[in-house]
């Protein structure tokens, strides 16, 4: 088979799961052609063993990546289950070297029908799952997510994610026409047009990872900038570059295989020392820019990268109101369950429960603000106190800042001698004995202790405020999220008018809400295809996991006009 039908096969092959995506944003119905479950009823006993011997095979070695401008070899990640070095060096590049590279790969893939680049992607979508098992192990060992979030949240959610904006990207590309024809009459005259419509990428694409959840941003913007013809220079953060390194390698694989230069996608690393990512924001060939990570470095790029566009995802202060609930354990319960969930080292966990100080009325009756507290503290007693249930959940702490963040924050409770509702203590993993680990802490506070909870927090902290009222409780909710950012928010009340009084609210200052959810589902699960991840409208990011926007300016378009020959 030739080169030119076997990509011509591969449009085809993957032609209706990307038209099932499309489907899906359309729809926002629930749907994944990925199972995320790591259970061996579904994949068998053989993938997930396998998958471990691949990760361990990469310990204590190089990971070759046949990069141009190799000028050295760093490492410097740290499980936070062994605390124990991995011992991967991975390639030290010339940033003009790669960045030329790229340029260089950027003529052909600009050429290239769109419908064949976003087939390229679904293929690297698809050999990435086949390495989920792999994936796993890596994810777990550099950010401390549980085995079983680890393949769910960073394989086949975050697959879904990258899907999710090759749906938006074929569309946008769908809207442009490849060519069309002009008459009109002029003066008595009768002009006849032929015009072309060229769709060119803007540029180099920059992806600058974060540490806890690499893959989860990492995936839409790549396929977003591949899929609109521009090439990707992955930046990793130095303390967890193995899964983004995976990452790239497949994507050159499967650039390679198809007879495309696989300096499209190349992996910029660098160390803590010596960071590297302001040579690249700066060099003029990069036009793309992706960011997920500190609001502190996010906030420094939106004030000063202009003439570029500018894709943020940082953080903010994740809010919960507590205005009255039908059955307050189950309410709880899911608030503790969302607290403890990687060990609250998401962007969306939250960090402030809002809970009016004469307390909420339930079901059973009025309940006082110490009962509700108390109720939240009682459910997380009850995952911290189960070893098998807190390493499911709660994983590790990625990185010895977010123990200063809690020690920091108990330490200024105690100044301020406000009352510590829970202490935040170790649990005794089950598998790893060594595993840095740490349980919520959980601070009671009013409002006049604002600075306090209002500053985003990345660690397990939770300020559980008594406010006026259910009014006053939402109405800090919303100020907070206009003022310092929040990627989620969360609402619980029986009383209809209520929450018709706030919605808008929310909407005003960008706050995505969930109201009144219990159950199975964790409150702060955000689903590809059907739920939108941050708004844009607040200070934690100015871009949406994934809408339109998200895609459309990635490529402009060019026309070209001339005569149509011999028209009449």
């Amino acid at each position: 088979m030739s080169e030119s039908e076997r990509r011509a096969a591969l449009i085809e092959e993957h032609a209706p799961l990307l038209e099932r995506a499309i489907e899906a944003v359309r729809t926002r119905e629930s749907w994944s052609p990925f199972k995320d479950s790591p259970s061996t009823k579904i994949h068998g006993a053989e993938k997930p063993k396998a998958g471990r011997a691949a990760f361990e095979a990469r310990l204590g070695g190089r990971f070759e990546i046949d990069q141009p401008g190799i000028v050295g070899w760093t490492g410097e990640e740290v499980s936070p289950f062994t605390q124990e070095p991995l011992g991967i060096d991975y390639p030290l590049c010339d940033p003009q070297a790669l960045i030329g590279a790229a340029k260089s790969a950027m003529a052909g893939w600009a050429k290239a029908e769109p419908a064949l680049r976003t087939a390229l992607c679904v293929e690297m979508a698809e050999r990435l799952y086949d390495r989920n098992f792999e994936m796993a192990n890596a994810v777990m060992h550099v950010a401390g997510q549980s085995y079983t979030q680890a393949y769910s949240g960073s394989g086949p959610n975050a697959l879904d994610r990258g899907l999710e904006a090759l749906a938006y990207a074929s569309i946008a590309m769908d809207a442009v026409a490849p060519a069309g024809t002009y008459h009109r009459h002029f003066a008595g005259e009768r002009v006849a047009l032929e015009k072309s419509y060229a769709m060119v990428p803007r540029g180099l694409g920059l992806v600058i990872c974060c540490a806890s959840f690499p893959t989860w941003n990492a995936y839409p913007a790549m396929f977003a900038s591949l899929a609109t013809g521009n090439p990707v220079i992955v930046k990793p953060h130095p303390i967890a570059v193995l899964p983004m390194a995976i990452v790239v390698e497949t994507c050159r694989e499967v650039l390679s295989d198809y007879g495309f230069d696989p300096n499209l996608v190349t992996l910029a690393v660098d160390s803590l020392a010596d960071p590297v990512a302001g040579v690249y924001v700066d060099h003029p060939a990069v036009q793309i820019i992706d960011f997920t990570g500190s609001p502190r470095y996010g906030g420094r790029l939106e004030r000063t990268v202009t003439g570029k566009l500018l894709y943020t995802e940082t953080a903010g202060v994740n809010s919960v109101v507590m205005e009255s609930v039908g059955d307050l354990r189950e309410a709880a319960r899911a608030v503790a369950r969302a607290t403890c969930l990687f060990s609250a080292q998401m962007c969306t966990s939250p960090q402030v429960v809002y809970v009016p100080r004469s307390g909420v009325q339930t079901a059973d009756g009025h309940v006082g603000f110490d009962a509700v507290a108390e109720a939240i503290v009682a459910e997380i007693d009850a995952i911290a106190g189960n070893p098998k249930m807190a390493a499911g959940i709660m994983g590790a702490v990625q990185g010895a800042v977010s123990l200063d963040v809690v020690a920091e924050a108990e330490a200024m409770a105690a100044r301020e001698r406000l009352s510590i509702l829970r202490h935040a203590t170790p649990y005794d993993h089950p598998d790893y004995p060594d595993a840095r680990t740490l349980t919520p802490l959980v601070i009671s506070a009013t409002p006049e202790e604002k600075e306090m909870y209002a500053e985003e927090r990345f660690g397990p902290v939770l300020f559980i405020v008594a406010a006026e009222d259910g009014d006053a409780a939402a109405g800090e909710a919303v100020e907070l999220a206009r003022t310092r950012g929040t990627i989620a928010c969360y609402m619980y009340s029986t009383d209809d008018d209520f929450i018709d009084r706030w919605v808008d609210a929310y909407a005003e200052a960008g706050a995505n809400l969930t109201i009144n959810l219990t159950g199975a589902m964790w409150i702060n699960f955000a689903a590809a295809y059907s739920d939108y991840h941050v708004t844009g409208l607040n200070p934690a990011g100015n871009a949406c996991l994934t809408d339109l926007s998200f895609v459309a300016s990635r490529f402009r378009i060019a026309q070209r006009r001339r005569p149509i020959p011999d028209a009449a």
